[in-house]
C-alpha cells in the first residue's frame, strides 16, 4: 500500500522549455546550441548544469543566476509550464485519500512560484528550501520526515536516474520512473533503471490505479 506519493518538480511535473530558454538568452547563445548540449549531458548521465558549463568554461551558476534576478531576468513558472496531466493526477491520488508531496531539485524562488499555483498537494518544498539537493541521502531524509508513511509506502517519482531513482531506492523509498523529458526517454528502458523502478510510467495519471488497483 503507498499511502505518500512524493514527486520530482522538473521534467516530472514542469517543463524546462522555459529554463533552458532563459539560460541560453541570458549567455546569449542559440537556444538550439543550449538544447544540444543539454542532451550531450544526458547520454553521458551527466549534471544538467554540466551544459551551462560547457558554454561557459568556470561559470559561477550561482553569481549568474543572482545577476538574472537583479536584471529582471530571473526565474518564471505558470500554469503553461506544467504538464497537462499534473493536475487531474494529483487531484485523483488525493481523492484516494494519498498525501501528495511535491519536492525536487529547484531554487527557493521556484518553490514560491509553484506554491503560488495552488497545485491539489499537500506540501511543495525544494532543495532551495532545504538547503540539500538530490541525490544526497540528507535529502531523501527529509522527504521521509515530511511524508507521514514508512519509506515502504512512499513513493518518489521522478525522470532522473541518478538524482531521483537510485538514491530514493538506496533510502528505502518505492520509486517510478516516468518516461517524460530528455532523461525520462533517453533512460526509460535502460535495465538499471528498470531494476531499480518499482514502476515505469508515461504519464502521471498511470499512478491511482498503478500503486493502490
Amino acid at each position: 500500500m503507498i499511502r505518500t506519493v512524493v514527486l520530482d518538480i522538473g521534467e516530472t511535473l514542469t517543463r524546462d522549455d522555459r529554463y533552458w530558454g532563459a539560460w541560453a538568452d541570458w549567455l546569449d547563445v542559440p537556444r538550439h546550441t543550449l538544447s544540444a548540449l543539454v542532451g550531450a549531458v544526458v547520454v553521458d548521465g551527466r549534471d544538467n548544469a554540466d551544459a551551462l558549463r560547457l558554454l561557459r568554461p568556470g561559470i559561477d551558476i550561482n553569481a549568474e543566476y543572482a545577476a538574472r534576478e537583479a536584471a529582471g531576468r530571473g526565474e518564471r513558472l505558470d500554469e503553461t509550464d506544467l504538464y497537462e496531466d499534473v493536475r487531474p493526477a494529483l487531484s485523483a491520488l488525493r481523492a484516494d485519500g494519498v498525501r501528495v508531496v511535491v519536492a525536487g531539485n529547484q531554487s527557493r524562488r521556484a518553490g514560491e512560484l509553484l506554491r503560488a499555483l495552488a497545485l491539489p498537494a499537500d506540501l511543495v518544498v525544494t532543495s532551495g528550501d532545504w538547503k540539500v539537493s538530490k541525490p544526497a541521502l540528507e535529502f531523501f531524509e527529509k522527504v521521509l520526515a515530511v511524508s507521514g508513511s514508512p519509506a515502504a509506502e512512499t513513493l518518489y517519482v521522478g525522470d532522473h536516474p541518478a538524482n531521483d531513482i537510485h538514491p530514493a531506492r538506496a533510502a528505502g523509498l518505492r520509486t517510478a520512473h516516468i518516461r517524460r523529458g530528455p532523461w525520462g526517454h533517453w533512460w526509460a528502458d535502460d535495465p538499471e533503471v528498470r531494476t531499480a523502478a518499482d514502476w515505469s510510467i508515461n504519464s502521471l495519471t498511470d499512478l491511482p490505479s498503478l500503486i493502490n488497483p
